[in-house]
């Protein structure tokens, strides 16, 4: 195995992850919804919620950046 293949298998556990992120939003999102909080609740839940999904969408973007990289190098 070379590098550019641990670069290309990195960069996609790196994408899976920040999937991961996304989708424990989306239900963190969709249960609170559901639960029917007031709404300064709701915001507070969904500001938290933010910091996650803007973090999960960052390591996504690496990770298809480091998967890019190692296929246009090999």
């Amino acid at each position: 195995m070379t590098v550019f293949d641990w670069l290309i298998w990195g960069g996609a556990a790196l994408t899976l992850a920040g999937v991961a992120g996304l989708a424990w939003c989306i239900v963190t999102v969709a249960r609170a919804r559901k639960a029917g909080l007031a709404d300064a609740a709701m915001r507070a839940r969904m500001r938290s919620v933010l910091a996650v999904n803007m973090g999960a969408l960052a390591v996504s973007m690496i990770g298809l950046l480091l998967v890019i990289t190692g296929i246009a190098l090999v």
